[in-house]
């Protein structure tokens, strides 16, 4: 008994380890089991933002190019600036550099009922999307030259359009930003036109760049009693697959990250945070060349550069790419790009949780419902999982029958823990109990409950999405604190129907447990409490009719 007891309590401290490290590790803090990998790839700036723009230095072996003069926060704020906008998406264009420095997300709003400000570029808070020219000491268009709107309004299929223009030493770059009905993808045209018999090779770069300030998080003490999930930059390739670069690796240059990218090779760039992300995602697939790294204090960059080569003087050539910025809602990002559904990460267990979804949103799909969507699914679970459940719960009614012998034993041999250990093994040999029958059941079911666990804790979908009455919002905390104190009620009931540990003191941490566990699901979002409570009253039911089923043997 005692075995089983340590058993469940290694189980449930391993998971709860397993959980607290995984928010570090998404927050950005270092992992309790190790730091990042020892691999370098960074591209190191030059100089600080106040004098130097932060370019690439490398191109696939190319000698080193010059670097160009930054442009300075005040002369991005007094630009003009130019909007863009569909029945989804609202884009912010400056004329200093022609980068996009504000997106708003119409159909995802924030608990001001407005809509969430992807993009920003405030005092407080920086995160755009940039793009440019650089080649070897040549000062080019880039991501701090003044651009002019050329032209605008809709193309010939009703798409909201802007080009943009600007030419420096003989180059002329015009970058035209096109917006689809119903989409968060930005078709974004790079028109490079050669007017001097310049012949050094051309590179185009594509950049996001982020601070690292967090999302607003779930529940007021932050750290272990949030909700959240990795924010920071990350990158995919065909070949090395999806890679989060955390900030705090990249402050120590320690991160690994596929460099160059194989003519022919799908890849892509992307700063990721919470139900959101951003990326470049570029249109022919050409050698390209991938970089990371920290170019001021808390600012961060994540950039893709296109070689272009030698454009002879008269010629143009054009790059297309496509701008994301929007929710990672899974059936969305799986039409986007190779490998792009991997931007909703849950983690090791991926495997695990994408088919859980499936089915969650399978029956959603009928339901129409997030809230009884879980609940069904919670009963599919259980049902899956009823023949080890009952198979655990028939090991601790077992063992809550032969609770009265067990304490007659302790104070039989009292003093003599090798007699009673004998005694306890010939009475569950002849009782036909196995005491760690209870638990691995438990043991074999905790995968497939974190995996649900991530799939609710990183699912946009749930975002503002009502349940029943109070429950106006399934992605936040209960405003009335109605579902953990079910959630502790029925917690204490579950410890009641289990045998009563013979040690007092685990008896008292087993009757202070749901308290603990009801504190900590305050601050969770409404929809994984809701998945607990349920799973919890299935089991009282189950465990109950297990009991009475028992409780009519005859007493020996």
């Amino acid at each position: 008994m005692d075995f089983k007891k340590t058993i469940l309590w290694a189980v449930f401290s391993m998971s709860g380890l397993m959980l607290y490290n995984n928010w570090q590790v998404h927050e950005g803090k270092p992992s309790l089991f190790g730091g990042a990998p020892a691999n370098t790839t960074v591209v190191a700036d030059k100089a600080t933002a106040s004098n130097k723009v932060d370019v690439p230095t490398q191109i696939s072996g190319a000698p080193v190019v010059a670097v160009a003069p930054a442009v300075s926060g005040n002369v991005i704020e007094s630009a003009e600036k130019f909007t863009l906008q569909n029945d989804v998406l609202v884009l912010e264009i400056s004329a200093s550099g022609a980068n996009v420095i504000d997106a708003k997300l119409l159909k995802s709003l924030t608990a001001e009922n407005k809509p969430v400000e992807l993009f920003q570029y405030t005092p407080t808070h920086k995160y755009f999307a940039r793009s440019g020219l650089i080649s070897l000491n040549n000062d080019l268009p880039n991501h701090t030259s003044v651009f002019k709107l050329i032209q605008s309004g809709k193309d010939g299929s009703g798409r909201p359009f802007a080009v943009f223009a600007s030419e420096r030493n003989g180059v002329k770059l015009e970058k035209t930003f096109i917006l689809n009905p119903g989409s968060y993808v930005v078709d974004v045209g790079h028109r490079v036109t050669q007017t001097s018999n310049n012949t050094n090779p051309l590179v185009l770069y594509t950049e996001i760049v982020r601070d690292a300030s967090q999302e607003q998080k779930i529940g007021p003490f932050g750290g272990a009693f949030s909700a959240s999930t990795f924010t920071g930059p990350a990158a995919y390739t065909d070949k090395e697959k999806f890679n989060k670069l955390e900030f705090t690796a990249i402050d120590k240059n320690k991160i690994t990250i596929p460099t160059q990218v194989a003519a022919g090779d799908p890849a892509w760039i992307a700063m990721v945070q919470h139900y959101f992300a951003s990326a470049w995602i570029p249109g022919d697939k050409v050698a390209r060349d991938i970089y990371a790294g920290r170019i001021d204090n808390n600012l961060y960059r994540i950039g893709m550069q296109t070689p272009l080569g030698v454009v002879a003087a008269g010629s143009t050539v054009v790059e297309k790419a496509k701008l994301f910025v929007g929710p990672q809602e899974e059936r969305l990002l799986e039409t986007i790009a190779p490998g792009f559904e991997l931007l909703k990460d849950y983690g090791y267990l991926t495997i695990l949780a994408k088919p859980i979804f499936w089915l969650l949103d399978s029956i959603h799909s009928y339901v129409g419902n997030w809230g009884w969507s879980i609940i069904l699914l919670t009963i599919l679970i259980k049902l899956v999982f009823f023949p080890l459940s009952a198979a655990s719960y028939k090991s601790m009614a077992r063992m809550k029958e032969v609770q009265p012998r067990l304490t007659a034993m302790k104070e039989q041999y009292k003093g003599e823990p090798q007699k009673l250990n004998q005694a306890m093994m010939e009475m569950y040999r002849k009782e036909k109990i196995n005491p760690l029958g209870g638990c691995l059941p438990v043991v074999i079911q905790i995968p497939v409950f974190i995996s649900l666990y991530w799939v609710l804790l990183s699912s946009v979908e749930m975002r503002g999405a009502p349940w029943v009455l109070w429950i106006h919002d399934l992605s936040v905390p209960d405003p009335y604190y109605i579902l953990p104190v079910v959630m502790a009620v029925s917690m204490f009931v579950q410890t009641k129907l289990n045998p009563t540990p013979p040690d007092p003191i685990q008896a008292k941490v087993m009757m202070y447990m749901p308290i603990v566990f009801s504190i900590m699901f305050f601050f969770f979002p409404a929809g994984l409490v809701l998945y607990w409570v349920t799973n919890n009253l299935l089991s009282i039911a189950q465990q109950w009719q297990i009991n009475q089923m028992f409780g009519k043997k005859p007493a020996k």
